[in-house]
């Protein structure tokens, strides 16, 4: 997974993929299943088919979960080894994967998703970086859509060295700042798990 936001960061991300010779065991992120917490909240809880987006959708599976419950899925990473990927794991999927970078989307992206699904991405990127890549997610969320974030926690008082870079809960609070509001925010574990909505207009 990377949603970019680095060059050197994200020339390491897609030399990982490269150099893994397309074997999962070699991607320290893979887990060939959704993630437990998001898949858990899908079954429970999860919304009504809409149009989504996967933020630094790594091998897919987060997106191909969405696809298989009725979701529009736009499925993005900043390395092009990740997308080729997909592409050879799910060669029939509904999922439109595209190679594009979190900190530079394209125009017609901006508050058009009904869902956006950020797992483990910000904390891929440098503490510096962490405004801009939170108001990047959030910018993708629909008036009155809704954002699903996991990521490693830490204290505020913590500065990370990485990557990963953990995420405190201060730098979480960066998301109502862009704008949406906090509807559910808690730690499991090390994670954080967090929903956000975006008001309806």
């Amino acid at each position: 997974m990377t949603a970019g936001g680095g060059g050197a960061l994200t020339a390491w991300f897609d030399e990982v993929y490269r150099q893994s010779g397309r074997r999962p065991a070699a991607i320290p992120w893979a887990r060939l299943e959704p993630e437990p917490l998001f898949a858990r909240w899908l079954e429970d809880t999860g919304p009504p088919p809409g149009r989504a987006a996967v933020v630094g959708c790594g091998l897919g599976d987060d997106a191909e979960a969405l696809a298989a419950r009725g979701h529009d899925v736009v499925a993005f990473d900043a390395s092009p080894e990740a997308i080729a990927w997909c592409g050879e794991r799910f060669p029939s999927s509904r999922v439109d994967y595209r190679v594009a970078d979190l900190l530079a989307l394209p125009d017609d992206w901006w508050a058009a998703f009904d869902l956006v699904v950020e797992i483990f991405t910000i904390q891929s990127l440098p503490v510096a970086d962490r405004d801009c890549a939170i108001d990047a997610v959030a910018s993708l969320v629909a008036p009155g859509g809704r954002a699903f974030v996991v990521a490693l926690g830490r204290p505020d008082e913590q500065y990370p060295s990485g990557p990963p870079f953990p995420v405190s809960r201060r730098e979480m609070d960066r998301f109502t700042a862009s704008g949406l509001v906090e509807h559910r925010f808690e730690q499991v574990g090390l994670r954080y798990l967090a929903i956000y909505r975006r008001p309806a207009r």
